[in-house]
């Protein structure tokens, strides 16, 4: 992880000394030889190249990477242009125009998110060919979980934006003395209509980035 910069270097310091750590690097490699793993493994931690530490305002924290070819691309929800928009990003373009009116992207491309300083974060980072939550279990919610810790020491309030019931798990974890929480149901076809829409997640996000000093997120993407 030498090559994560922006500030996350400690983080990942820390992290590769726990023994669940090293359990999901032999797992990693294993699912390599044998299978195919998404997203490419040079994109598994995107989230942070493009995020820098001291500038996370939001965490927007879902289950784990689009299982289909050439979809995940290390920022969750996301996929590159070209790729058709998936399902779940739809329904999350539909809830944008519903909360602040901002008509959906003609692409999937988050990362204008994540450099205001959206970490766009699952649970779980990778994921087997066309197998939803195939890698749970093997170490990375032990990461995220030391993530969650780590950003509860940033300088500044966090806002957590968790969709979906393991997201809504790392909540235990978060200082709310500090940083603030937002959660809906996960904005998959099979659940968006249980608490997804009509959530307004990102006029939430921006209040309290307001109310706290900082800067709100622009929420339309450039086309």
């Amino acid at each position: 992880m030498d090559f994560v910069a922006n500030g996350w270097q400690p983080f990942f310091k820390q992290a590769a000394k726990q023994e669940s750590f090293h359990h999901l690097t032999h797992f990693l490699e294993k699912e390599l030889q044998e299978h195919t793993v998404y997203p490419p493994q040079a994109e598994w931690f995107q989230a942070f190249e493009i995020t820098p530490f001291n500038q996370v305002k939001v965490v927007i924290l879902g289950q784990d990477p689009y299982h289909g070819e050439q979809q995940a691309n290390g920022l969750s929800f996301s996929v590159k242009r070209g790729v058709v928009i998936p399902p779940s990003l739809r329904n999350i373009y539909q809830e944008l125009e519903q909360d602040l009116g901002i008509k959906p992207a003609s692409h999937g491309d988050l990362s204008a998110w994540a450099r205001q300083g959206v970490l766009l974060m699952n649970t779980v980072l990778t994921v087997r060919a066309h197998q939803a939550h195939s890698h749970r279990g093997q170490g990375w919610e032990e990461l995220t979980d030391y993530l969650i810790e780590t950003l509860n020491r940033s300088p500044h309030p966090i806002v957590y934006i968790l969709w979906g019931r393991a997201a809504q798990q790392k909540a235990a974890l978060i200082d709310t003395t500090r940083h603030h929480i937002i959660t809906s149901a996960h904005p998959s076809p099979l659940s968006a209509y249980r608490g997804f829409f009509g959530s307004r997640p990102f006029s939430k996000a921006n209040q309290f980035l307001i109310e706290t000093g900082q800067q709100p997120i622009h929420w339309e993407l450039p086309q």
